[in-house]
């Protein structure tokens, strides 16, 4: 087993692509904007995928207490992990930030 990648190791290849995705990007953004909150369309742009995934794997985030959405009276909102979320992503992540292809 010396030639898994990290993911590999910790388990995230037997999570949900669009979960893992999602979950690479708010730990990109935590680590890139000392914890500051992104744009649900910049998270969905780089995670790669419709909103509409985005928003349900953000409540299946949010109610395993991971991540936290907030929405302005206009309709636009944004999310970040919660202290749990980065210390998971952390565990799963660590080290992959920057392979990341930046937009």
């Amino acid at each position: 087993m010396e030639d898994q990648t990290p993911a590999e190791e910790t388990g995230a290849e037997d999570m949900d692509p669009a979960v893992a995705g999602i979950l690479q990007v708010l730990w990109t953004a935590s680590q890139e904007t000392d914890g500051k909150r992104w744009s649900l369309a910049r998270i969905s742009k780089r995670a790669g995928v419709q909103m509409s995934v985005l928003r349900r794997v953000l409540t299946q985030l949010e109610q395993l207490e991971l991540a936290e959405t907030t929405m302005d009276e206009e309709g636009r909102g944004t999310a970040h992990l919660t202290e749990e979320g980065e210390a998971l992503c952390a565990e799963l992540f660590d080290g992959q930030a920057s392979q990341l292809t930046r937009h």
